[in-house]
């Protein structure tokens, strides 16, 4: 961790929700004149999407094999920590783009399902922030959290995240029920050994619960929406967080347990910008205070 050069990791699989603290964050950013260098999470799959489609049939072959996005055979996990140490010492760093569709490939002047170029963090940034499926992975090998000054963690009920999942890849990439699957079982052990124990980490969880019959994913007509949701926010270090403030700007919500407060889900993103703005704010303020910037965070 660095208050000079400070990171902020939002995690959390497809389909989560991290697109919508993502936009959040973006937002905070413009209203506080927060400089930010930006990571997607799909800039350090170690595969394009030819040679991934490849190896996946391969793994298929055999029964013992766990290989998936989730894991570390796909993801160069060596090389995101290596970005964000580089960047917590020195404020520089690069990335890439992950090109998903015909109108990034435009955009980049690259083919769908490859890599951009690497490409150097604009200067003089007051902080570095990442989304992606890996921002606080800890193991024997790797231990990216441990560079990260704020970790979010953002994840629906596992019966919510497969519903989201089914619905995207048959609405959007044409695939059976059966084949969705088996890509949810393909992926069951990377995920309960690559994806779930950063959850445990995190300084800050977003948890997504339906209040709706949720319980056969698989034959779910519709995903369940915001207002038949809630979500439940917990707080790894509850100290300093007002709790009675935000009880009482967001209406409807309770408090769980002594770290914990349950909001409606439709009040989401009021919530994001009540608890992370200040943490924001304080964040930009240190380092523009280290890196000898004299003068407001608003000028």
């Amino acid at each position: 961790m660095s208050q000079k050069h400070p990171i902020i990791s939002i995690t959390g699989s497809s389909g989560a929700g991290t697109s919508t603290v993502r936009d959040t964050f973006a937002q905070i950013f413009f209203r506080e004149k927060v400089k930010a260098a930006f990571i997607e999470g799909d800039a350090f799959h170690r595969f394009d999407r030819t040679e991934m489609e490849r190896r996946l049939i391969e793994a298929q072959e055999d029964p013992l094999s766990h290989f998936s996005h989730f894991g570390e055979e796909a993801n160069e996990f060596e090389l995101l920590e290596e970005v964000f140490r580089t960047y917590g010492e020195t404020g520089t760093g690069r990335t890439r783009t992950y090109v998903h569709n015909d109108e990034q490939a435009e955009q980049w002047d690259c083919l769908s399902g490859t890599f951009t170029d690497w490409r150097s963090f604009e200067e003089d940034t007051d902080l570095l922030f990442y989304e992606g499926l890996h921002g606080a992975v800890a193991n024997d090998k790797v231990n990216i959290a441990q560079h990260a000054d704020l970790k979010v963690g953002v994840v629906p009920v596992m019966n919510l995240e497969w519903i989201q999942k089914l619905h995207r890849d048959k609405a959007k990439r044409g695939y059976s029920t059966e084949a969705v699957t088996d890509t949810i079982l393909r992926r069951m052990h990377d995920y309960v050994h690559y994806i779930c124990p950063q959850f445990t980490i995190t300084d800050i969880n977003f948890q997504r619960v339906p209040i709706v019959d949720t319980s056969n994913p698989f034959i779910a007509r519709w995903i369940p929406t915001a207002d038949e949701s809630m979500v439940v926010i917990r707080f790894a270090n509850p100290r300093g967080i007002d709790f009675p403030y935000l009880l009482s700007m967001i209406h409807d919500s309770f408090m769980s347990r002594p770290n914990s407060i349950v909001i409606p889900g439709g009040k989401m993103a009021l919530a994001l910008q009540l608890i992370l703005t200040p943490m924001i704010w304080r964040l930009a303020s240190e380092s523009r205070r280290l890196r000898g910037w004299g003068r407001d965070h608003k000028t």
